[in-house]
Parts: C-alpha cells; sequence; structure tokens
C-alpha cells in the first residue's frame, strides 16, 4: 500500500521575508485509501555553529556557544488521526513567518562553519506495522531590504613588488605593475562586483588572472573567537600573458545561498573578501585583498 508524501510552497522561488506568510499544500498520493494517526506540519529556523579542527578543544568555553541558534520554530496539525482516500489529496497551509521576542531572522545561508536555514518538516504517523512518513522542504528567507541608499565608491589598486606585504626576497621579485579599480567594495548582493585590471607591464609573463571570492567566519564568545576564511568561488579573467596596456573587465556575480548580507552578531560573524590573484609563468602568485561589505536593498 504505497503513499507519497511531499510539501509544495505556493511561491516558484521560495523566497520569503519577515513578516510575510510562508503558504502552500501537503500533497498525499496514494492507489487505494490508507489508515494514519495524524499529520503534522513543523517550521524551523535554525543557525547552526561548527568549529574547524584546529580550533576544536582550543577555548571549552567554545562548545557552549557554538550549540545551534533556534530562530523560529512553530508546529501545526494539518489532519487528525483518520484515513486519506484513494487518488490525490491537498492539505493547505499557512505559517505566519515572525519571531518570538527579540530575535532577528537572518538570511538564509549556506556557509562552512555558519549554517543559517529554514525548512518545514511533514510527518505522517501510520499505524503499527506501516513506516511512518517524512517530508523536508527548505525555503529561502531575505533580510528586509535596507533603508539607505548605497553610494558605489570606486577603489583604486596598484599592484608592484613595492605594495606587496608578505614577502621576504623583495629584491628577488621580477618587476611588474599592474592598476585598475573596483567599482565599489560596499556592494548590493543582488547585482555583481564589477571593475577593471590592466597590466603596464611585466619583466615575466603571466600565466593567469583570477578573482577569488571568499567567506570570513568567525564563531565564538567572549573567551575566544575561532575565525577562517574559506573560498566561495574562483573565475578566471584572462588567461596567458595578456596585451599590456589591454583593460581587463572585472565581473563577479554573488552566488545565491553561499553569500548574504555582512552579518555580526553576538555568537558569529560571516564576512566578504574578494583577492584579485595574478599568476605567473613561474608559478609566483600574486594577491591583493579586498573586505566587502555585503548588503540587500
Amino acid at each position: 500500500m504505497s503513499v507519497t508524501l511531499d510539501i509544495r510552497l505556493k511561491r516558484a522561488n521560495k523566497v520569503y521575508h519577515e513578516g510575510e506568510s510562508v503558504a502552500g499544500v501537503v500533497l498525499l498520493v496514494c492507489k487505494e485509501a490508507v489508515q494514519h494517526h495524524g499529520i503534522t506540519l513543523n517550521m524551523e529556523g535554525l543557525v547552526n555553529l561548527q568549529l574547524s579542527s584546529k580550533s576544536v578543544g582550543v577555548f571549552e568555553a567554545f562548545y557552549n556557544s557554538v550549540k545551534p541558534i533556534q530562530l523560529i520554530s512553530s508546529n501545526v496539525e494539518v489532519a487528525k488521526a483518520g484515513k486519506i482516500p484513494a487518488g490525490k489529496t491537498e492539505i493547505p497551509f499557512e505559517f505566519p513567518l515572525s519571531t518570538k521576542g527579540n530575535k532577528v531572522l537572518y538570511e538564509t545561508y549556506h556557509g562552512v562553519f555558519v549554517n543559517i536555514q529554514y525548512t518545514l518538516r511533514c510527518d505522517m504517523k501510520r499505524p503499527l506495522l506501516a513506516k511512518d512518513l517524512s517530508r523536508n522542504c527548505e525555503f529561502i528567507v531575505h533580510s528586509q531590504p535596507q533603508k539607505a541608499k548605497v553610494v558605489p565608491t570606486p577603489v583604486n589598486f596598484t599592484i608592484t613588488p613595492a605594495t606587496l606585504q608578505n614577502t621576504r626576497e623583495r629584491s628577488l621579485l621580477p618587476k611588474f605593475l599592474v592598476r585598475g579599480h573596483l567599482d565599489a567594495t560596499s556592494c548590493v548582493i543582488s547585482r555583481p562586483l564589477s571593475g577593471e585590471l590592466v597590466v603596464e607591464n611585466s619583466e615575466v609573463p603571466i600565466k593567469s588572472i583570477e578573482l577569488q571570492l571568499v567567506r570570513v567566519e568567525t564563531c565564538g564568545c567572549a573567551e575566544g573567537y575561532a575565525r577562517d576564511a574559506t573560498e566561495i568561488q574562483n573565475i578566471q579573467i584572462a588567461e596567458g600573458d595578456v596585451c599590456h596596456g589591454l583593460p581587463i573587465p572585472v565581473y563577479m556575480v554573488f552566488p545565491r545561498l553561499f553569500t548574504c548580507p555582512t552579518l555580526e552578531t553576538t555568537n558569529f560573524k560571516v564576512e566578504f573578501e574578494v583577492n584579485v590573484v595574478i599568476v605567473l609563468h613561474d608559478d609566483h602568485l600574486i594577491t591583493e585583498n579586498f573586505p566587502l561589505k555585503l548588503c540587500r536593498v
């Protein structure tokens, strides 16, 4: 006696804002009537914090601060114990998306050490010998747009052996000069990061020029913090020894779910940076780092 259980949201993109209602139907399909002991639906929003292997054991106080933070939790019975008729049955539901107390609904974000996720879970209890059914469905929360206007301020940069910081033998480096600009480092998350870069001269042929987007996740408490940077995406904007003096466009779209507006709370922080990486033919890596502030307007 097979029965399938599914959750269908009314919005195809599954994106919601605080104060709205998450609405949809619980869909049941079965060939013949099915007995059940009740169908419940649970909505939950959690921040899961995880320590990197290098931080575990360093601060015992961490273990209290990395417990999951519950942002939202509500439960509703969508059907009392009884029978589901053969065929297709749709049971509508609606949840108000609002927090209790002074909690904030952070934007959905899938990171390595910080994970902010909102899910609907439907459970159908079955009689003794039949297996209970369960179904999960993730929906996406976008934070409220900020009221203030974001004024883009271009950031100019010049990369030469003299501007590099973490080098021991500066005199052994080949001579090069790279200029460019980013249109803004305070970025609207729904718009691309843009700018341009020009290789004025280089003694050694260039192998590749790349844009690397990095997330910096911080977990912890007053006793100490674990700060870890991980790469989100790497885009090659030039390959081989490019023409000197030729403007190369910089263009990067922020990936959905792996980025969110820059976030700072008492227990965790999520920040972003972009690296302009120039790889020379002798495999020398030249990196220029720019902190980014992401927001939603």
